[in-house]
């Protein structure tokens, strides 16, 4: 079994603020309000999450081998 990492640190694309913040692991997070500029941030087309799209670390399901386009969370 992996070791799952639940820290991810999500840069903001538009004021590069980076947050620490700690993934939820029963839901995916399709928003996330910047607490730099207020930008909402969306995944990327692609991307399941925003953890996905900007966070150091991808989301617990892609980190347990789920597949983005298979809809892993």
């Amino acid at each position: 079994m992996k070791t799952i990492t639940l820290d991810s640190v999500l840069t903001c694309p538009h004021c590069q603020r980076a947050e620490p913040e700690t993934m939820p692991t029963d839901a995916c997070q399709w928003f996330y309000p910047c607490k730099g500029c207020g930008q909402m941030l969306k995944p990327k087309p692609g991307d399941c999450c925003v953890y996905c799209s900007y966070g150091s670390v991808p989301c617990p399901p892609i980190q347990q081998g789920a597949s983005q386009s298979s809809g892993c969370c």
